[in-house]
């Protein structure tokens, strides 16, 4: 199985999920999605993940990005397992988990890492563009949750980018400062930037961000 790569089409699927039987583009239509895995129901670091990602819902909805999670567990599993999410977190799951008990999903996007382990899903995010290219990928150990501020920032900064002949810096979040992108002259950032620039570097110029 090859590595799926930035800007690589998503693969599509359709799978038993909480929600019921889903085929992933239809679901997804033109919003941006986040698909992660998870090793295992009722585990620990998965517990507060998942009531996380229920808190952080509507920042989500107002990034116009869907998110569904995936174990190899089964539905049914799946659904025990949301009493003890909201126990824990006081979130109610509400969004689609995956079903992936005969590993499909996970072996089309490359979430079992045999060195890791042989049977479980390692902590894989994709985060997926309207036009269903791969914008992100992230692999984190089974060990250690994610950090899914970051993983709004990120969307921030894709659909920014997406638009505006910007980059961000190190560190960025909402409302602060943009890059310029070098191909952009300073003629024509003079024209698309009208709140102007501060050129630290003639390839490093600074602008606030073009969407505030």
């Amino acid at each position: 199985m090859a590595t799926l790569r930035l800007g690589d089409d998503a693969p599509d699927f359709t799978a038993e999920t909480t929600e019921g039987t889903l085929n992933f583009r239809e679901w997804k239509g033109d919003s941006w999605a986040v698909l992660f895995s998870h090793p295992k129901d009722f585990t620990p670091v998965c517990t507060t993940e998942l009531g996380r990602v229920a808190g952080l819902k509507p920042e989500f909805d107002k990034r116009n990005t869907k998110v569904i999670g995936l174990s190899v567990d089964t539905s049914d599993s799946h659904g025990n397992w949301a009493q003890d999410i909201k126990d824990v977190t006081g979130n109610e799951l509400n969004f689609p988990l995956i079903a992936d008990s005969d590993k499909k999903v996970a072996d089309l996007y490359d979430m079992i890492h045999p060195n890791a382990s042989d049977t479980m899903t390692v902590r894989s995010v994709f985060i997926i563009g309207p036009d269903n290219k791969v914008k992100l990928t992230l692999t984190y150990p089974a060990s250690t949750g994610r950090n899914f501020d970051e993983i709004l920032r990120v969307i921030d900064s894709l659909q920014l980018t997406a638009e505006y002949k910007v980059a961000t810096p190190s560190d960025w979040k909402d409302g602060e400062d943009v890059i310029i992108v070098p191909a952009v002259s300073d003629d024509e950032a003079k024209e698309r930037f009208p709140k102007g620039f501060d050129a630290k570097k003639p390839y490093l110029r600074l602008t606030p961000q073009p969407n505030k």
